[in-house]
């Protein structure tokens, strides 16, 4: 098989983490997400947590600044590593799938890239958080809000477009009109298609 990339951009509760590893398991091939949080502790020294805490994570503009193009923002650093890292995978030759990462920009110049933005209806991504985090309707739908407005201005400012654009990739699907499982079996055909266009 020629080099796959999937790379899976998601609302908060539509289930893209779950489809993009489904993914992973159905074309055989690792997926980056948490293992990105992983190899950047063990490299910087930081612990998982602290990692966790600036992974996706917009820069504070008040306590950040650029000196001779380095940063000493903690946020852009490890956004840095982790572009870096995918990149690297990339350029070796690897198959894999990506979680966001504004993947569906920085890997674009490679063919093999297949780019998916997994978004849902906003009771039906509620109703899963209000499951997963055991949470009211309220703090649900305030939660999503939050982690959406964060990955809009992560991806925003690391790559100058606009999140969610429809435009930035090659399909956009809604979870909610099959679930996770059909929208898995849709993209499984869509991206066979693809690769096999490709070959």
């Amino acid at each position: 098989m020629s080099q796959i990339i999937i790379s899976v951009g998601r609302e908060f509760g539509s289930g893209g983490r779950v489809i993009a590893e489904a993914l992973a398991e159905r074309f055989n091939i690792p997926v980056y997400d948490r293992h990105l949080i992983t190899n950047i502790a063990e490299k910087t020294g930081l612990t998982h947590e602290e990692v966790e805490k600036y992974n996706e994570a917009p820069k504070s503009r008040l306590m950040s600044r650029r000196v001779r193009g380095f940063s000493n923002s903690i946020e852009d650093n490890i956004a840095e590593m982790q572009f870096e890292f995918i990149e690297k995978k990339a350029a070796e030759g690897e198959s894999f799938v990506v979680v966001g990462r504004c993947s569906e920009t920085k890997l674009k110049k490679y063919k093999g890239l297949v780019s998916i933005f997994v978004l849902g209806d906003m009771d039906a991504k509620t109703e899963r958080i209000m499951n997963l985090y055991n949470l009211s309707k309220t703090e649900a739908k305030a939660l999503i809000e939050k982690k959406d407005r964060k990955r809009k201005s992560y991806h925003n400012y690391h790559t100058g477009l606009h999140w969610g654009d429809s435009r930035l990739y090659d399909i956009s699907i809604n979870s909610t009109r099959l679930g996770i499982d059909g929208t898995v079996d849709f993209l499984e055909q869509y991206i066979k298609a693809r690769i096999e266009k490709n070959n």
